[in-house]
């Protein structure tokens, strides 16, 4: 993109000219325009400065010229004299345009915008006042000095405008305005919000932060205008997307009596997840940063320190929603989206650039910014809303952290097992919370309806949240037992608690730990087939835990989380160290390299890819990897290497034609050449079938690989055209429907017993599913770590003729429905679907946590 005009705003207040920047911007959300101003002398203090223009037209300058606007009186002689100041060049590219100073601005600003130059712009400000006065001429005419009553203003040429009433129970809370900002962004149209119920001002729809100062509650009525290229496409949609809630995932409240006692060591708060923990205190210290006022006279310098920590927090934010995708699904990953689009907020961005123009430290004026945003949000009144506020903080104090080099909370919220405490915990620690280690959460403060909650009910960890400050005094060690469904928890309970406690969970745990005891023995059914149970991982420390759960290999390597978060791609060397890495965390098992799965879903900041209008059906998986040769050739290249010492299994993402198979086995062999050592003995080659052509030709590819992994996660998306991440659609996305089976079915039929096939999805951690797979001909079951027992031992229980009977039954099928009540009925997987934990801790009191191995998050 070529330069734009930059603007720069001389004015005697600062308040005002933050408020006609903002203005400015909601007129143009997400133009890169460089506005800066020169206001006031201090936040309160009127005045101009000359000094304070030449800065702020040296910012603005990107080499496409300056347009400076002042308001009145000694703001034209400040901006006067900083021209002179100014060297010749510079000089040159700048025009003082006696444009009234708001209209001129956002008008100047939408020009810029759009690429004019500098005169352009200039003329376009200087003329801004023509259509106020026609509309208010001639003067004579008093009563067109005062607009009707309740009128409202009509559309502007081209401009449509719809309506929608807020169905949401919680209203236009952060996700559902994630879903908008996502829908809107990068259109070739301006879209707008009002809540026409509240009779707000128009808000960007691009802005995160402003969607949420709405105050849309459930019920209210807001209204959409676009102008611009597609505008009637895009209102559709957006209407669309309203009538289905923004797609928001149900999140009711957990309610459950409240016991009361006079045992002061037993309360109550409010439950936040269900299940029962019992455990040693483990103390979370709370350490919020502290922000000191501070002031710095280089507003650029403390823009690019913001911009390194905001980056830093936003690459660890797509990481941790990376591995949260791939543990617990789109749905529950998509609870991070909204602090990852904060972070993204144009809106927000110019507002701390307004603060540190001003003078103000990068810290402090984050703080402000953000602390401005959450407080608007918590005084709207909405029980839930609070909730959302917490989260804006949380956001807040993460980038903070890394400007004050504090360090950062994420993953270090418990180092030892038992019963977390602290004060709150935000949506990210809690997805790297290791539930191993973390038998229950015990939270003084927090909501119900917080992501954080969110999150800790679909990892399965009991939780109690608004428990009090005096939580905060429980001593680290002390026994704690927590119902997560009750709300209740007990300190230091006595011999006759504890029993009441395990009782309620003594006959899942009982099951669970049968099926810990035996995860390293082979899973055999009980006619002598075997069939392997492997682990899906992404790095070395899950695979410690698969080998400990009796992982058989490493089913699945996800390698794309060693290529997000950062700046460039990992060369051969490194990737071969960290492949090594989770080998040998293995202890030599197989382990299956999935080659590079990203695309424009799961965009990398270092490989640009242009914006596509639906990225599962685009450039992704190996066509990516076939488009940019020389990244899969590195990545290759060390997979070789690590092959000569560890069996390894190259896997194909997103295969969909027999050429791609060629063009990358040819760099498979190139890259064997490369290491300059023969072709590895325990080498094997193998696609994914996730497409629902490729399941059907199948038999065209066997001849091709060594094996066939079916990622039922996509090929059930596809083949049913429902996004399970997409909460309204999301029931249609079950891997058990008839049509599903079929195509696994005619995977298992082409490869007929010779090219072996594994299942890599969702489904395979399905312990009544196993019966259906295994009955098909999948021998290979590849699931995450902590779910691999329960998996062995639902294989165990099966008679093969007997799953083959009952997979030919649920292939015929009518509906997935009938499949589930078919499983039920066969009940082929006893103990599978009850709730259990994972392996207990060292501690004395054992910890349970749910999980229900049926419907696996």
């Amino acid at each position: 993109m070529s330069a734009l005009v930059g603007i720069v705003v001389v004015c005697h207040s600062r308040a005002l000219a933050r408020a006609a920047v903002a203005l400015a911007r909601e007129m143009m959300p997400g133009s890169p325009v460089q506005i800066s101003t020169a206001a006031g002398l201090d936040d309160t203090t009127f005045g101009t400065d000359a000094q304070q223009v030449v800065h702020a037209i040296t910012t603005a300058d990107t080499g496409a010229g300056v347009v400076v606007l002042m308001d009145l009186g000694s703001a034209v002689l400040a901006a006067e004299l900083a021209r002179e100041l100014l060297d010749d060049d510079a000089r040159d590219r700048v025009v003082l345009c006696a444009a009234p100073l708001v209209e001129g601005l956002i008008v100047a600003a939408v020009a810029a915008a759009g690429g004019a130059t500098r005169d352009e712009v200039a003329a376009e400000a200087a003329g801004a006042l023509a259509g106020k006065i026609d509309l208010l001429a001639p003067a004579s005419a008093p009563e067109l000095l005062a607009p009707a009553s309740g009128a409202e203003s009509e559309p502007a040429a081209g401009e449509l405008v719809g309506a929608f009433t807020v169905v949401n129970p919680h209203g236009l809370h952060a996700r559902p305005a994630a879903r908008i900002v996502h829908a809107v962004r990068s259109l070739p149209a301006r879209v707008q919000l009002r809540n026409r119920t509240t009779g707000s001002a128009w808000v960007p729809a691009a802005s995160l932060s402003k969607i949420t100062t709405l105050g849309a509650r459930c019920g209210h009525e807001v209204e959409i205008r676009v102008c611009g290229q597609q505008a009637q496409e895009i209102l559709e949609r957006l209407l669309t997307l309203a009538a289905r809630g923004f797609d928001e995932i149900p999140t009711d409240d957990p309610t459950t009596d409240d016991p009361t006692t006079d045992d002061p060591t037993r309360r109550c708060a409010r439950p936040a997840s269900g299940g029962i923990g019992i455990g040693p205190a483990r103390r979370r210290p709370a350490t919020p940063p502290e922000v000191l006022p501070a002031r710095s006279d280089d507003p650029a310098q403390q823009w690019r320190r913001l911009e390194e920590a905001i980056a830093a927090v936003h690459d660890e934010g797509q990481r941790v929603r990376a591995r949260a995708a791939h543990e617990l699904g789109q749905a529950a990953a998509a609870i991070l989206d909204a602090q990852l689009l904060l972070l993204e907020d144009p809106a927000l961005h110019e507002e701390v650039r307004c603060l540190l123009q001003g003078g103000q430290a990068a810290a402090p004026a984050w703080s402000v910014a953000l602390t401005r945003i959450a407080e608007e949000i918590a005084a709207l009144g909405d029980p839930y809303l609070p909730a959302r506020a917490a989260d804006v903080r949380a956001v807040r104090d993460q980038v903070l952290r890394r400007l004050l080099g504090s360090a950062s909370t994420v993953g270090s919220a418990a180092t030892s097992a038992g019963v977390l405490i602290g004060t709150d915990l935000t949506p990210a620690e809690v997805a790297e919370l290791d539930p191993a280690q973390v038998s229950a959460v015990l939270m003084a403060f927090g909501s119900p309806t917080a992501h954080s909650a969110i999150l800790l009910r679909a990892r399965g960890i009991p939780a109690i949240v608004a428990a009090g400050p005096a939580v905060l005094d429980i001593a680290e060690g002390t026994p704690v037992a927590v119902d997560g469904a009750r709300g209740e928890f007990v300190i230091d309970p006595g011999a006759d608690v504890l029993e009441a406690f395990r009782a309620r969970a003594a006959e899942r745990l009982r099951r669970a730990r049968y099926a810990s005891a035996h995860a390293g023995a082979p899973a055999t059914t009980s006619d002598g087939v075997a069939v392997l149970v492997g682990a899906n991982i992404g790095a070395a420390e899950d695979a410690l835990a698969a080998a400990e759960c009796g992982a058989d290999l490493a089913g699945l390597v996800r390698t794309e989380f060693l290529f997000l978060s950062r700046p460039q791609a990992p060369d051969a060397q490194e990737q071969e160290a960290h492949y090594r890495a989770i080998a040998e965390s293995l202890g030599g098992r197989r382990i299956t390299l999935r080659t590079l799965d990203v695309g424009a879903d799961k965009p990398l900041s270092y490989l640009p890819l242009p914006a596509q209008t639906n990225p599962f059906l685009g450039v992704r998986g190996i066509r990516l990897s076939l488009a940019r040769p020389e990244l899969l050739a590195q990545q290759l290249l060390a997979m070789v290497r690590l092959a000569h010492d560890v069996p390894v299994s190259v896997l194909f993402p997103m295969v969909s034609t027999l050429e791609e198979v060629w063009r990358a086995r040819s760099l498979l062999d190139e890259a064997i050449n490369r290491s300059g050592r023969s072709r590895p003995p325990g080498l094997r080659v193998g696609i994914m079938v996730e497409v629902p052509a490729t399941a059907l030709r199948a038999a065209t590819f066997a001849p091709h690989v060594d094996f066939f992994s079916i990622g039922t996660n996509d090929l059930t998306q596809y083949a049913l055209a429902a996004d399970r991440g997409n909460a309204a659609v999301a029931g249609l996305a079950d891997p058990l429907d008839p049509g599903v089976l079929r195509l696994i079915d005619a995977v298992c039929a082409a490869a007929g017993g010779q090219v072996p096939v594994a299942v890599c999805g969702e489904m395979a951690a399905d312990a009544r599913a196993a019966a259906v797979l295994v009955g098909l001909g999948v021998r290979e079951l590849s699931v995450t770590p902590r779910v691999i027992p329960a998996i062995k031992q639902a294989v165990r229980a099966l008679d093969s003729g007997a799953a083959a009977d009952l997979s030919a039954r649920a292939v015929a099928a009518e509906s997935a429905s009938a499949v589930h009540k078919l499983l039920t009925a066969e009940a082929f997987a006893p103990g599978g679907t009850e709730e259990c934990s994972v392996l207990p801790m060292d501690a004395t009191p054992t910890p349970t946590r749910r999980q229900n191995l049926a419907h696996p998050e």
